[in-house]
């Protein structure tokens, strides 16, 4: 089987990153990853791991990359897969596209959503690899054949589980980008009044982004500075996760969001709304709380009853740690992976 190119448009080590590097790790020495335009620590992040991995500047220094190691391209976003589709049709190249999710929230990002649909019905794209169903079926509602579409959604590495911790003041946690499609707003809006009715009750965000700003006026506003933190990008999560008393999902668009799969992995309670293929992965009463997705008020309450009824969320950590292990465990979704390269790459009809 050819090599496998993964190219992917990047800023930062958000959650498509975390999800190719621990794929490139469970089958070393298969894969190498050209980013475009990449930020030297993202590099070096890989580079560290033991990813074969270099940044290309434009199309035509990827042209050139491709002629002389030629591979299967697996795209991972949008600007990755323009690029990869022109490449794949001048190079002759197999052609993977894997789709993480859209945020099609301004014109500029539904314009790229139909783009990219409108390149999954290419005849030169051979596969396209969804991480939720609702991502699969909006594909197929788009037009794009059935048999050219997969699911295989993200999962973790074996690694040993950290046990939550316990701390002396119940602390909230939201994890992700600071920008409207992880909903940091929504997760104030669901934690602000359980501060205001709860006094020793402390919560805090874990990341960077456009909103913070924002953020902090409202905190500021609510008089919270002492207990809603906004404590930036932090690489050390399990030790965050053995502190949280709740993650709070809080996101208005998701695939299958890796912190979450942290967190169940971790035994600790998830309060979400259920957007994307966050269903998919929690079902409600039985390993998670999840409220309809906007519906903050719910999503409050869910929270305040993970936090009122120890046995609930222990019951319900339990049955996420299974679920992760039963369906979201890498090395087995790995062996998916392999059918489906093997199959793009010429052994079976695509």
């Amino acid at each position: 089987m050819n090599d496998i190119v993964h190219l992917i448009h990047s800023g930062g080590f958000y959650g498509a990153e975390r999800m190719l590097l621990d794929h490139c790790r469970v089958t070393p020495g298969r894969h190498r990853v050209v980013f475009l335009d990449a930020p030297a620590e993202l590099l070096a992040r890989f580079r560290a791991a033991g990813v074969d991995c270099r940044s290309c500047a434009g199309l035509g220094e990827l042209l050139d990359d491709l002629r002389a190691r030629p591979g299967l391209l697996n795209a991972h976003n949008f600007r990755a897969q323009v690029f990869a589709w022109l490449c794949a049709s001048r190079l002759d190249l197999p052609l993977v596209l894997t789709q993480h999710g859209f945020t099609p929230r301004s014109l500029k990002q539904r314009i790229y959503t139909r783009v990219s649909l409108l390149l999954c019905r290419s005849p030169r794209v051979r596969r396209v690899v969804c991480v939720a169903q609702s991502i699969a079926r909006l594909h197929e509602s788009a037009g794009v054949r059935a048999r050219k579409v997969l699911v295989i959604p993200n999962g973790l590495p074996d690694e040993p589980a950290l046990p939550a911790g316990s701390v002396s003041e119940p602390l909230l946690g939201f994890v992700g980008r600071l920008s409207a499609e992880k909903g940091p707003d929504l997760f104030l809006d669901a934690v602000i009044p359980l501060c205001q009715e709860r006094p020793q009750l402390h919560a805090v965000l874990l990341g960077d982004g456009p909103e913070r700003d924002a953020l902090a006026a409202r905190i500021a506003a609510a008089g919270l500075q002492e207990r809603i933190h906004l404590a930036g990008y932090q690489q050390d999560m399990p030790a965050w996760l053995a502190r949280l008393s709740v993650l709070v999902l809080s996101s208005r668009t998701e695939g299958t969001p890796m912190i979450l799969l942290e967190a169940m992995r971790a035994g600790v309670p998830v309060a979400a709304f259920g957007v994307g293929g966050v269903p998919d992965m929690l079902e409600h009463e039985r390993s998670a709380l999840l409220a309809r997705p906007g519906d903050v008020a719910a999503l409050g309450a869910q929270v305040a009853r993970l936090l009122d009824d120890r046995h609930l969320a222990l019951r319900l950590t339990a049955e996420a740690r299974r679920r992760q292990l039963d369906q979201y465990h890498l090395p087995t979704l790995a062996q998916r992976w392999d059918q489906l390269y093997l199959a793009a790459a010429g052994g079976q009809p695509s």
